[in-house]
């Protein structure tokens, strides 16, 4: 306000002593008049140009920040955007109301959660309970959903939480993992308890041969010595087996890429059986043909494969029928099957064959010698060599073996 009138009023002096030097001059009238004016309009001009001051003291100036109200996430497209992206299931929450679910929780749980209560979008007393507690400051933690969203599966969940009532729910399947485990637990359960029985028989016929002191009974001394070599065998066989997998599985994601002639690789396992002093080594028949049939494979890993599915024919078919090895082209595969004519397995055991240590009948495995893991390390090399396995069979007619293998010579 001081600065203003201070200007003007220097400007007015300044104008007055230029009209009173112009007319002690000699100026006239006319001059002086016009000089006047023009002065006049030039201070309105520049008076008109400085900032207006304040009018009075009662004119406050609001200087604190003006705050807006938090923009809820969930609502912001590129949010939304996001979570469709998410393929685990994903939900945002209002006041314990859905209001945002991505494509994967609409498919586990309905598409009508959005909108809904998320303690009854979450069908799991669990859940519920847990919802429930939000309201009350309950500590933000991760929940175990057991038989959720069906029996055998489980799911985590867990919270973060956002302004206000927001919420976003994150769920987790972790079936496969627990499947994984409890595979691994069997695993090693099995694997004791397939070694240590045969231990078991090794040490008593031991101890019992220890006992004997000396006794002149050589038939008993040769009974109890032939079966520890038996389940010596056995046992080392079982570790063999178990060292296979361990191999096949650690080499899983490597492709071979060695061409190799399956039909030489069948023949000579087939000529190895053969020539083993195998109670059924004469019942084999070949049917390889005499056309090349080359694949990438690992020729260990396929010399294996197609001698257990050869010795389980043989172990598992009726004495002097045959077991028919077969080489066959279908297009740009190649198939190899085994054919026995034994008693056949049903229908609930044929899934399962391939699981480690899984037995249709544990008396009759044992007592041919089997360790539960022949098939489960033939479909692991197949898995390696990108092989289809088939298993079929029927009661009282006996079972096929087959896989069948891409030619090399396709792309």
């Amino acid at each position: 306000m001081f600065d203003r009138l201070s200007s003007l009023v220097a400007a007015l002096t300044m104008i007055a002593i230029a009209a009173l030097f112009a007319a002690m001059v000699g100026g006239d009238a006319l001059s002086i008049t016009i000089l006047t004016i023009t002065a006049i309009a030039a201070v309105a001009v520049l008076y008109s140009t400085l900032a207006a001051p304040v009018s009075d003291a009662r004119v406050q100036v609001n200087t604190e920040p003006v705050v807006l109200p938090p923009r809820s996430l969930l609502h912001h497209p590129d949010f939304a955007q996001w979570a469709d992206q998410e393929k685990e299931p994903l939900l945002g929450t209002a006041a314990n109301i859905v209001t945002i679910a991505n494509d994967a929780a609409i498919k586990l749980l309905g598409r009508h959660i959005v909108g809904a209560d998320i303690r009854t979008a979450i069908r799991h007393p669990a859940a519920t309970d847990w919802l429930s507690r939000l309201a009350d400051a309950a500590p933000v933690e991760t929940l175990s959903l057991a038989d959720f969203p069906r029996p055998g599966q489980r799911w985590t969940m867990r919270i973060a939480k956002l302004s206000g009532t927001d919420r976003i729910i994150f769920l987790s399947d972790r079936s496969a993992i627990d499947a994984a485990d409890r595979m691994r637990s069997d695993f090693v359960a099995n694997a004791s308890h397939e070694l240590r029985t045969p231990l078991a028989a090794i040490l008593g016929y031991v101890e019992t041969l220890q006992d004997m002191n000396g006794e002149d009974d050589g038939p008993t001394r040769h009974r109890f010595l032939s079966i520890i070599d038996r389940e010596a065998r056995r046992m080392q066989q079982l570790v063999m087996d178990l060292l296979s997998i361990s191999r096949v599985e650690a080499d899983r994601f490597r492709r071979p890429t060695a061409t190799i002639d399956l039909r030489v690789v069948a023949g000579a396992t087939v000529a190895q059986l053969r020539e083993s002093d195998q109670p059924r080594a004469r019942d084999i028949v070949a049917e390889l043909g005499d056309a090349e049939q080359p694949i990438f494979g690992d020729e260990a890993q396929l010399s294996q494969l197609a001698h257990n599915i050869i010795t389980n024919a043989m172990k598992y078919g009726r004495p002097g029928t045959p077991v028919t090895v077969k080489l066959a082209r279908e297009g740009t595969r190649v198939r190899l099957s085994v054919v026995d004519e034994g008693d056949g397995i049903e229908a609930d055991h044929i899934p399962r064959l391939t699981e480690r240590f899984y037995r249709v009948d544990e008396a009759r495995s044992r007592s041919v010698g089997g360790t539960g893991l022949g098939l489960a390390i033939v479909k692991h090399i197949s898995e390696r060599h990108q092989g289809q396995l088939d298993i079929a069979s029927e009661i009282g007619k006996g079972t096929t073996v087959s896989v069948v293998f891409r030619l090399a010579t396709e792309n």
